[in-house]
C-alpha cells in the first residue's frame, strides 16, 4: 500500500491525534507558564484545576472553531487566526468562570497572561510544524490526491487553473477528459487531453487516479450518469462540479436533506456555532463597550436635551435579520416632528440637523445607543446598516441581490461602512461590501472591522 493511501485510511487517527496535540499545547503552556512564574512545576491544586478546566473547554471549543475538519483549500494564515481566536475565546470562558465563582484571587494574572501567550505560540507552532511535515511529503510524492477533470471547456479550465494556483492543498491534475474527439491528445492548461469516456475506467486504473471531478453544464445530466455507470468497478472519488458560478452565490454548500442531496446556493452564515460564536462576540462586547462608554453618553444625552426641546433618543423602524423590522436607537440629532413633511433618505437630513445633531451625526456620535439595540438581540456591532422599511420596499425592486443582506443581523458598523461607502453614496457598492462580508464572515474578520472602526469609521466625509 503506497505512503498517501496510508495516510488516507488512517485519516480518522491523524485527527485525534490532532486533538491530543492541541491539547497538550495547552498543557505544556500552562507548565511552561507555571515554571516562568514561581520558578518551579511543584503545581499548586488551583492551577491544576484551571490547567484541567481549559483542557476540557478547549476539546468543546475547538471543534466548534472547525479545527479538526479538512483544511484542504482555505489558507494556512486563515486557520491560524481560527486557532489564535478559538484559543481566546477559550480564556474569555475561563476569565469568566473565574468572576462567576470569584476564584480570580486565587489565580495569578501574570501566569494567566503568560499561560495564555505560551499557549497561543505552542499551538501556532504545532500546527506550522504540522504543516512543514505535510509539505515535505507532498513535495516527495506523498500525500497528495490525483484528479482527472472530465470536461474540457471554461469550467474544467478554471478548476485547473485554480489548483495549480494553490499547489500546496495537495490536489495534482493529472489530465483532462472530454467528449470531443478532436481535443483528444491535445495539452490544456499545461495537461493533456487524454481521451473520452470510452477510456476514462481504464486510464483511473492505470495512473491510480483518486478522483474524477466532473466540469459538464448542469443539462448534461445524462452524461454525469454515464460517467458515474463507467466507473460503476471503480473506488475512485467522483466529485460534481456544477456549471453554478454566473449565479450571485452566498455560502454555497451541499446539505444531506431526507437522503436528498441538497444543493445551497444562498444560506445565512449565522448557523450552529457560527450563530454562538456571534451572539457571546456581540453581547460581550456590547456590554464592555457600554460600561467603558457610559460616562460620553451622559454628556451626549445632556447635550441633545440641552439642544433642542424633546426625548433623548430617537426611536426608527428599521429592517433587520431575516427581513424583520425593529426600532432602532440613536440619540435625536433633529428637533422633533422634523420628518412630518415626508421621509428623507441620505445626506438631505443633514439639512435639518440642530448644530449639536450636526456634530454628533458627523462624528457618528449619534449611534452610540444601537449598543443597547445589540444586548436586545435587534442588532450586531458589525453588519449591513439597516435600512428603513419604505426604502428596504423601493431599493429591493431596483437591486437584485439587495434582500441578501438581510441574511445577517444588521450591524452598527460594517465593511461597506469602514471602506468608505456609508451615507449618500453609491448604493450598488455598499451592497457589494455588504455581500462581501456575508459571504467571508468569521470572528476574525469582525475583530477587524471593529479595530478598522476606531480609525476610518467615526469621522467620514459623507457622514451627514
Amino acid at each position: 500500500m503506497k505512503s498517501r493511501e496510508l495516510l488516507r485510511e488512517y485519516s480518522g487517527y491523524l485527527n485525534l491525534v490532532a486533538r491530543l496535540l492541541d491539547l497538550l499545547g495547552v498543557l505544556f503552556g500552562g507548565l511552561l507558564a507555571y515554571l516562568w512564574r514561581f520558578g518551579n512545576l511543584d503545581v499548586m491544586g488551583s492551577y491544576r484545576l484551571a490547567m484541567l478546566l481549559g483542557l476540557l473547554t478547549v476539546a468543546v471549543v475547538f471543534p466548534v472553531f472547525g479545527l479538526y475538519r479538512s483544511w484542504r483549500g482555505r489558507g494556512r494564515w486563515v486557520h491560524a487566526q481560527t486557532i489564535v481566536l478559538a484559543w481566546c475565546t477559550v480564556l474569555g470562558i475561563l476569565v469568566g468562570v473565574a468572576y462567576l465563582t470569584k476564584s480570580g484571587d486565587l489565580i495569578s494574572r501574570k501566569w494567566t497572561i503568560a499561560w495564555g501567550l505560551a499557549a497561543t505560540g505552542g499551538l501556532l507552532a504545532i500546527r506550522f510544524t504540522v504543516w512543514g511535515i505535510l509539505g515535505y511529503l507532498r513535495r516527495h510524492g506523498q500525500n497528495f490526491r490525483r484528479i482527472v477533470i472530465y470536461g474540457a471547456g471554461a469550467l474544467g479550465c478554471d478548476i485547473r487553473q485554480r489548483l495549480q494556483e494553490a499547489a500546496w492543498i495537495g490536489l495534482e491534475v493529472v489530465g483532462f477528459f472530454d467528449d470531443n474527439s478532436d481535443m483528444h491528445g491535445k495539452l490544456l492548461a499545461g495537461k493533456e487531453v487524454l481521451g473520452g469516456l470510452d477510456r476514462l475506467a481504464d486510464v483511473v486504473q492505470a495512473t491510480s487516479v483518486d478522483e474524477v471531478w466532473i466540469a459538464l453544464p448542469l443539462r448534461e445530466e445524462v452524461k454525469v450518469r454515464d460517467i458515474v455507470h463507467e466507473l460503476r468497478h471503480s473506488c475512485v472519488t467522483i466529485r460534481y462540479v456544477p456549471d453554478i458560478f454566473t449565479f450571485r452565490l452566498l455560502n454555497h454548500s451541499m446539505t444531506d436533506i431526507g437522503g436528498f442531496a441538497v444543493l445551497n446556493l444562498t444560506e445565512t452564515p449565522m448557523r450552529g456555532g457560527n450563530r454562538f460564536v456571534k451572539a457571546v462576540e456581540d453581547r460581550v462586547l456590547a456590554a464592555v463597550i457600554l460600561f467603558l462608554i457610559s460616562p460620553l453618553m451622559l454628556v451626549l444625552a445632556l447635550g441633545v436635551k440641552l439642544s433642542s426641546p424633546g426625548p433623548v433618543f430617537y426611536r426608527q423602524e428599521r429592517v433587520g435579520w431575516n427581513g424583520t423590522p425593529f426600532m432602532m436607537l440613536k440619540f435625536r440629532s433633529m428637533p422633533v416632528d422634523v420628518e412630518n413633511g415626508g421621509v428623507q433618505w441620505g445626506g438631505s437630513q443633514g439639512k435639518t440637523n440642530t448644530r449639536f445633531g450636526a456634530f454628533i451625526r458627523k462624528t457618528s456620535l449619534d449611534e452610540l445607543p444601537q449598543f443597547l439595540n445589540v444586548l436586545r438581540g435587534d442588532m450586531s456591532i458589525v453588519g449591513p446598516r439597516p435600512e428603513r422599511t419604505i426604502f428596504v420596499e423601493k431599493f429591493k425592486e431596483e437591486i437584485p441581490d439587495y434582500m441578501k443582506k438581510h441574511l445577517v443581523k444588521a450591524g452598527i458598523t460594517g465593511w461597506a461602512q469602514i471602506n468608505g461607502w456609508r451615507g449618500d453614496t453609491d448604493l450598488n457598492k455598499r451592497i457589494e461590501y455588504d455581500l462581501y462580508y456575508i459571504e467571508h464572515w468569521s470572528l476574525g474578520f469582525d475583530l477587524k472591522i471593529i479595530f478598522l472602526t476606531i480609525f476610518r469609521g467615526f469621522v467620514n466625509k459623507n457622514a451627514y
